[in-house]
C-alpha cells in the first residue's frame, strides 16, 4: 500500500461537476478489474450507461468521492435505508455499492479512507449495519471487505440472469 497517496487524498462529498468523472472512473476500473480477473464478464453498452449516470444515483445514495491533487480518483455509493437504488436485504441497513478506484492507483490502498467515511457516515445516519454484494468469483475484492470485518451472509444474495451477487454485512450496532 502507497501510504504518500493515501495521505494526499482528500475524502469529500461527490459535487455534480463530478459525474463526468465518476462515471468514467467506474466504468474505466469495473472493466479493467473483470478483464483481468474474471474474463467472462462482459459489460454491455447498457450497464456502462447505468455507470455514468451518476446525477440519477445522486438523488438516491450519498456519492462520496477520494481527490489527489484535483483529481477524482475513487469513488463509493452509499444509499440510506429504503432509497429506491438500495439492494439491502435488511430493513435498517445501508447498503454500499460502485466502489471503484482509477486503474492508475489500483493496489495503493485508496478503497480504505473511502470505506471508513462511509462508516462514518452510516453510524451518523445511525443504522444498525452497512450491506453489500460482490459479484461471484471476485474472490480478491471480497477478502477485503472481509479484512474490514465484513461478514459473508448468504441469505442477502441476489441471483439475476447475468450475474450473481455474494453478500455481506458489517454490523454496526
Amino acid at each position: 500500500m502507497s501510504t504518500d497517496v493515501v495521505a494526499r487524498i482528500l475524502i469529500r462529498e461527490a459535487r455534480p461537476a463530478d459525474d463526468g468523472a465518476i462515471g468514467e472512473l467506474l466504468v474505466e476500473a469495473f472493466i479493467t478489474q473483470y478483464s483481468k480477473k474474471l474474463p467472462e464478464v462482459v459489460y454491455s453498452e447498457e450497464r456502462k450507461a447505468f455507470l455514468r449516470d451518476v446525477a440519477t444515483r445522486r438523488k438516491e445514495c450519498t456519492l462520496l468521492v477520494a481527490e489527489l491533487d484535483g483529481e477524482v480518483v475513487g469513488t463509493v455509493a452509499l444509499y440510506p435505508p429504503g432509497s429506491p437504488g438500495s439492494e439491502a436485504w435488511l430493513p435498517r441497513a445501508a447498503d454500499l455499492r460502485a466502489l471503484a478506484t482509477s486503474v492508475r492507483f489500483h493496489g495503493q490502498g485508496l478503497a480504505q479512507p473511502l470505506l471508513a467515511e462511509t462508516e462514518v457516515l452510516a453510524r451518523r445516519w445511525g443504522v444498525d449495519a452497512i450491506t453489500l454484494h460482490v459479484r461471484r468469483g471476485a474472490t480478491g475484492v471480497a477478502r477485503m471487505y472481509e479484512r474490514r470485518g465484513y461478514q459473508r451472509t448468504p441469505s442477502g444474495d441476489i441471483e439475476r440472469p447475468d450475474v450473481y451477487l455474494e453478500a455481506f454485512i458489517l454490523p454496526l450496532k
